[in-house]
């Protein structure tokens, strides 16, 4: 079973927060809130945070400038991943993938689906590493942040979780890169 290795230090990350809304602002962002809080009562440090529109290219632009920032470890998007026309969030986040992670995904529908039942399959959470960056994209219902970060990000974002967790696998993320770079010499 899962538990903290309280021998191991804790490492902090630097996690930037998207909200992706048409009608919400910083300061009635319950959902980012969230996540902002919790990700800071764990130790982590809030590297950014942007509200953007339900818009594809706008949605890419915030998430391509912070995978391309060194210093961020992590993007955690709220809102955008229902059904409706202006549901983009997964349309915007999955192109920029290298590497998908459907485990994720799974996890947070069981989570979920223990809240709130079947209702649960109205969101397309998702996940996956662009750049050795991390990103996970939630629906837009402070639940559903709670949800994810209390069942799952809290403790694979946590180096002291064991028996295996994010932190400890983030310096190979971009192997395939550096092997890249190798072949070509």
């Amino acid at each position: 079973m899962s538990r903290l290795d309280e021998s191991r230090p804790f490492i902090p990350l630097s996690i930037a927060v998207l909200t992706v809304s048409d009608t919400r602002k910083l300061e009635e962002d319950r959902s980012g809130n969230t996540l902002a809080d919790r990700l800071k009562t764990a130790g982590h440090v809030l590297a950014d945070r942007k509200i953007v529109t339900d818009d594809v290219p706008a949605i890419q632009e915030v998430a391509k400038a912070w995978i391309a920032d060194s210093n961020i470890d992590v993007i955690i998007s709220t809102g955008g991943t229902g059904f409706t026309g202006r549901d983009v969030t997964p349309e915007a986040m999955e192109p920029l993938f290298e590497k998908r992670m459907d485990g994720f995904s799974e996890v947070f529908h069981r989570i979920s689906y223990d809240k709130i039942g079947t209702s649960t399959i109205q969101s397309r959470a998702t996940g996956g590493v662009a750049g050795a960056t991390y990103i996970f994209v939630l629906p837009g219902s402070p639940g559903a942040c709670k949800d994810a970060w209390d069942g799952i990000l809290k403790w694979q974002l946590d180096y002291r979780h064991m028996p295996c967790n994010f932190v400890e696998i983030m310096p190979r993320l971009d192997e395939h890169l550096k092997r890249g770079k190798l072949q070509e010499a």
